[in-house]
């Protein structure tokens, strides 16, 4: 949400999608009012016939082209892995026949490893997959990491949007294949 607000203020056309249809209609609705020009798709991006038809709905509306591909995925599991990757097949033709194009994927800082703690990294994801359903994460949970962040308070929607536009901007088009951290110093702190 705040990334294509984000993106629309700098008068970027957008169309996004989600999987819930009322929040994505209310959301275009909001946009509409402030004059920003999006447009929407329901989609679950596990599904390959959603992320297909998603493409051409994409492809039709910028004339088989693409400037900026902003991915958000929040969660993981083993039927979602490795979706960016084939959505990434499926857009790269519109994003080569924009001559330029903007990727930029977004996750959770938890998500950052070195390469001294990969294999911790990997065997805890293993452990953690059948583990997750007996614990209770909420808002308990968000307070028990915000003390821990060196910035004390849990980073807003609008700071990793304005990086995010930043990324898709002429001015940052040298920078590729690179981690960028909008955490408040966490993973500095706690990794």
């Amino acid at each position: 949400h705040a990334i294509s607000e984000e993106l629309a203020s700098l008068g970027a056309r957008i169309h996004t999608c989600a999987r819930d249809e009322s929040q994505l209609n209310q959301c275009l609705q909001e946009w509409k009012m402030k004059g920003f020009n999006v447009t929407g798709s329901v989609c679950d991006i596990s599904s390959r016939a959603h992320r297909e038809k998603l493409m051409e709905a994409v492809s039709s509306l910028f004339y088989g082209t693409l400037n900026i591909l902003v991915m958000s995925s929040l969660t993981f599991s083993p039927s979602t892995h490795g979706l960016e990757f084939y959505t990434d097949m499926l857009i790269h033709p519109l994003l080569k026949a924009s001559g330029s194009g903007s990727i930029v994927f977004i996750s959770s800082v938890a998500g950052v490893v070195s390469c001294s703690v990969g294999s911790i990294y990997g065997a805890t994801k293993v452990i953690a997959t059948p583990a997750a359903k007996t614990f209770i994460l909420g808002e308990e949970f968000a307070k028990n990491i915000a003390p821990n962040i060196p910035m004390r308070r849990a980073g807003e929607p609008e700071e990793a949007a304005g990086m995010a536009a930043f990324l898709c901007l002429p001015a940052a088009s040298y920078i590729t294949g690179q981690t960028i951290c909008v955490d408040g110093a966490l993973s500095v702190h706690a990794f």
